[in-house]
Formats: structure tokens, sequence, C-alpha cells
């Protein structure tokens, strides 16, 4: 069967209005001195930490097209005042990490079913985070994941078990194709021509962002936030080989009820960009009640940091028996 279209993202300049087929490519980054990286399952990611090193790590893990400084250094400070060594990073074709070289997927031979033209797989995202670990001599860490990093990290859980001590999945779903998809205007707003100009990258994605982010929650910071993203790392290309992994991705559902560690989910019950079905799918799946929060979309408004951390130390602390 082909897959269905189900493309969850973060604040990006990368992954709106963009030409599902060639998308132009483009590789305008920005090294930011002092931020290490690490050379994990044959790339190299781009990391930064929060917090004793000697606390419990906690990684988190960031969606489609969207760097690590989509988490907000207060809401990671915030996790490591609680406890924990916090990790936060670029995910492969992403940010400041390795920008892959390979031709660029046909979606419309994906689309229906064809993926031979597919880069990695959600799998090989999982086990670059698990490479990170093994690089930062972490046997095992809380992991958190938002949209596509929640796919990451439930796939984590899945392949790489021995690995996580917990698992919190914000804003994501199983990869079943009757949950989680996003709204038919937010979809014609992904797949439209590929923006030739950074402002026009950057307003498309705040005009985005405008119908996905939280209604009860706006960010008047938006356009800042965005416009700094994409002079740090902009990079459609490889947002365009994210997607297709994500389009690949088989149905984790049966895999995830065998997932025994301490879980939590957590979706705004507004989501437009991921359906709060998937979110209710993936704790279902979980053997678990989620966190549905009113009022709140696809982001993370400084309104809620204190919700979403409460919530991620809650669950990684049944973990450590804290």
């Amino acid at each position: 069967m082909a897959p269905t279209v189900n493309v969850p993202i973060g604040v990006s300049s990368n992954a709106v209005c963009m030409t599902p087929i060639v998308p132009i490519r483009t590789d305008t980054r920005r090294r930011v001195t002092g931020m290490p990286q690490a050379s994990a399952n044959g790339v190299h990611l781009e990391y930064e930490t929060f917090g004793d090193p000697t606390a419990d790590p906690l990684l988190l893990i960031m969606g489609l097209g969207t760097q690590m400084t989509a988490w907000p250094v207060p809401f990671c400070q915030a996790i490591a005042a609680a406890g924990f060594h916090v990790i936060r990073f670029d995910n492969r074709d992403s940010g400041l990490s390795t920008i892959l070289d390979t031709p660029t997927p046909d979606f419309g031979a994906i689309l229906t079913g064809d993926l031979s033209t597919v880069p990695y797989t959600m799998s090989d995202l999982a086990t670059d985070a698990a490479s990170l670990l093994d690089a930062l001599s972490i046997p095992t860490a809380h992991i958190v994941g938002a949209s596509m990093g929640g796919m990451i990290a439930q796939q984590l859980a899945i392949d790489h078990p021995t690995r996580t001590r917990s698992l919190c999945s914000m804003m994501s779903t199983t990869g079943a194709p009757t949950v989680g998809q996003p709204a038919p205007e937010v979809l014609m707003l992904i797949f439209a021509p590929t923006p030739t100009t950074r402002e026009e990258a950057i307003n498309n994605t705040q005009h985005l962002f405008e119908i996905v982010g939280s209604p009860s929650y706006p960010t008047p910071t938006l356009h800042t936030l965005i416009a700094e993203a994409h002079d740090r790392s902009h990079t459609p290309e490889g947002t365009a080989r994210q997607l297709a992994c994500i389009l690949a991705a088989p149905d984790r559902t049966p895999a995830l009820t065998t997932i025994k560690i301490p879980a939590a989910v957590i979706h705004g019950e507004a989501d437009k960009l991921v359906d709060v079905s998937g979110g209710y799918a993936t704790a279902a799946a979980l053997g678990i009640d989620p966190l549905i929060v009113p009022g709140a979309g696809h982001d993370l408004p400084e309104e809620l940091w204190k919700t979403y951390v409460d919530a991620i130390v809650e669950n990684a602390s049944r973990a450590t028996g804290q």
C-alpha cells in the first residue's frame, strides 16, 4: 500500500513551501563556535549539553527539518535544574550536522509505494541517536522527542531497548495512516513551490506556524525565531530526505505495545500539523493515558514550558526512582 502523507515538523524555514519532487539545493549554514560535534553512525552530529555531566542523561530529539535550537535554552535548563544532564542535537540532514550529498528522493514514486529512492530509514535516525550516546560514553538515557523526533524516540526505544531508560513522545504519532494526519490546509502549504529568497522562506514559515502553532498561546517573537533558524542553517534538500524517511516508515503500533519502560505522551489538542489522534494512538499502544493540552498546537510556547518540563521530569523520575 502506498504510504500516507504524514509530515510533522517544528519551527524551521526548511520544511515548508517545498516542491515535493525536486527541491532547490541550498546549503547556507553558519558555524557556531564552541559547539561540539560527535562522529555517530557514519555522520557528524552537532550537539550541546546542559547541566551536570554526572546526572542522569536525557536526550532531546527534534523534528523534520528542525534544528536543536528549537528546544529553547531555558527549556533545556529547566530540565537540567531538575537533576538531569540534557543533550540536544541536530539530526542528520539538518542544522550543522552532516548534510548528505545524495540524489533527491522521488516523491511521486514514494507515494505509489516505490521506496527505492528513500536514502535512510527511521531506524537509521534512531541509530544516529544511539551512536551519539556512544560517542558521549553514555550507556543509557531518557529519550524525549517532538514531532518527527517523537517518531525517532519511539524507534530508538523499539530498536535499542537497553539504551532507553524512559520515553516521552511529544506532538507525534505512530505511523499508522489513519491517525496523526495534517489538516488539508497545512498540506497545501507544505507542498507549495519552493521559496527562492530568504525573505520568502521566512515569511512562508511564519504563515505556516501562525496556522499550526498554539492558538491560545501565540508566539510574539515567531518571525525572529524563524529568521535565526534560517540564518543558522537552511537546507531544504536535507528536509526532503527526512520527509522521504517519514513517508517510508512503517506503522510502529505493534512494536510500541512491547515497550515496558516508563512512557509519556504529550500532545496539543489543537495541533493541525499532527492531529491529536496521533497522540491518543501512541498512548493507547503504550498502554498509558496521554497528556492532552487544551489550546496547544504544534510548537513549544513559553507559557507551556513548565507544563511540558514537569511532565518530562515526572516520567523520567519514575524510571530513576526519584
